[in-house]
């Protein structure tokens, strides 16, 4: 991924929550360019969901049956 979308992609990050911020940027520094192109695709599909199902997901207070979105919680939730 170039420059200029990458900072498109840290700039979607970006919810105005710290900690969602926080978690979202970590992900994208950590994770995003090991996944491959349908964890990418998945993780720019949940910067599209509003904040309040995104930390549904993230807290466990809704679940999701889509496994790649489930593996994309998974590793936003991952402290390494």
């Amino acid at each position: 991924m170039n420059d200029p979308e990458m900072s498109q992609l840290r700039w979607r990050c970006r919810r105005g929550m710290k900690e969602l911020d926080m978690l979202l940027l970590g992900y994208v520094d950590k994770h995003y360019s090991d996944v491959g192109q349908v964890g990418q695709r998945t993780f720019r599909q949940l910067l599209s969901m509003p904040d309040p199902d995104i930390l549904a997901l993230l807290t466990g207070k809704a679940t999701t049956e889509d496994e790649h979105l489930a593996d994309v919680i998974k590793r936003l939730l991952t402290r390494d």
